[in-house]
């Protein structure tokens, strides 16, 4: 294959650049002032980034925590990192317990039976292997309640064969800091912790770790920030962007004023229009709620400076922007336009799509040409 050809085949483009991902991790390590330590999750295949290449480049810059959700991922991460520690969030499942211990994985144990089993577990095998322990503030999803992390935590049965390794808990409303449900939550997780000192905790995902240093207590466990998420949606967002998925024009052409454009003839043309088809749809990650209708206004793209908006409806292979105001030699065939990144936020494009970045971010173009390096590049 001649070089330049490599991502010849593919309707687009997915660039993702791992030092970005490390400026950001040493973003919100800073935040912590030298008194914590900033861990990193990277769930849902490190957020669309490539679990492998990004764990490695975060414990290359100094990165010794990570967090997935499920033992699957928890175990291809041990097998990329054999010396950093792991937790599992979603805990244990029933039965697990050998293959985490055998691996080194750390479940968050979320539930009084998950709590039990790992207890006799331990006790079975002499030793105590090491696991988190999830309080319930009031998210009421995962996590002992009060009544029952107090129990398991002065109960001889689960203490004499285990000790955690992390008392933590999960922020319901950090994406908005003044809701008073942060606070209520800092609280009780402070009061009911404070009795186990020596054990460390957890509190901050990356909307706890800008709140400030009340949210910080001793672990944090940032995700969508490293990845240029915005974590806190009434702030500007301080972290850059990391990834930039580009797909190719295959098609220009002309649109009679009064035509409708895509499915379900949901856009009309209200004056005559180019429109470039861009080879992209929802198969790969551009969410179908974006589009565009005489209703209301989709998403864009960007063509070298200028904004492309999104014409009818997403479907699964093809999106149509309307380029009628972008000059000709710039909309040509076979050229490429930025669907996502710098120019073009998750942020935003969530917001037409009537969703969260996360959502963007962990459905990334699966059919494009993945590279690592910088997004100019």
């Amino acid at each position: 294959m001649q070089s330049g050809d490599s991502d010849s085949l593919f309707g687009g483009r997915l660039t993702i650049d791992l030092d970005a991902i490390a400026g950001n991790w040493r973003l919100l390590r800073d935040r912590l002032g030298g008194t914590g330590e900033c861990a990193a999750t990277v769930k849902a295949d490190a957020y669309g980034t490539g679990l492998d290449h990004t764990a490695k480049r975060l414990f290359a810059e100094g990165c010794r925590t990570f967090f997935v959700a499920v033992p699957t991922e928890a175990v291809a991460l041990r097998t990329s990192l054999p010396g950093a520690t792991i937790y599992a969030l979603d805990g244990l499942f029933p039965g697990t317990a050998p293959i985490l211990a055998e691996n080194d994985i750390r479940p968050v144990l979320g539930s009084y039976p998950e709590v039990q089993e790992w207890a006799a577990f331990c006790k079975t095998a002499g030793r105590s292997f090491k696991a988190a322990v999830h309080l319930d503030t009031g998210i009421h999803r995962l996590g002992l309640s009060r009544e029952e992390f107090e129990a398991a935590l002065n109960d001889p049965d689960i203490t004499g064969p285990f000790t955690p390794s992390l008392l933590m808990s999960h922020l319901a409303c950090g994406s908005d800091p003044a809701h008073p449900m942060n606070r209520r939550q800092r609280e009780l997780f402070a009061h009911v912790t404070a009795p186990f000192a020596g054990i460390p905790r957890s509190l901050a995902n990356s909307a706890g770790v800008l709140m400030g240093p009340e949210f910080h207590f001793d672990l944090v466990r940032p995700g969508i920030s490293l990845f240029g998420g915005q974590a806190i949606e009434t702030e500007p967002n301080p972290m850059q962007p990391v990834a930039k998925v580009e797909a190719r024009i295959m098609i220009v052409r002309s649109v009679p004023e009064g035509d409708t454009i895509g499915y379900g003839a949901k856009q009309t043309a209200t004056r005559p229009l180019r429109n470039a088809v861009v080879a992209a749809g929802y198969a790969d990650g551009m969410l179908r709620r974006a589009g565009s209708s005489d209703d209301r206004p989709g998403g864009y793209a960007m063509i070298e400076g200028h904004k492309a908006p999104l014409l009818g409806r997403i479907s699964m292979d093809m999106i149509t922007l309307d380029v009628t105001d972008i000059p000709e030699h710039l909309v040509r065939r076979g050229a490429f336009v930025e669907m996502m990144g710098p120019n073009v936020a998750a942020a935003d494009l969530a917001a037409y799509a009537e969703t969260i970045d996360y959502e963007y971010l962990t459905s990334l173009g699966r059919r494009f040409h993945r590279r690592y390096g910088p997004l100019n590049l």
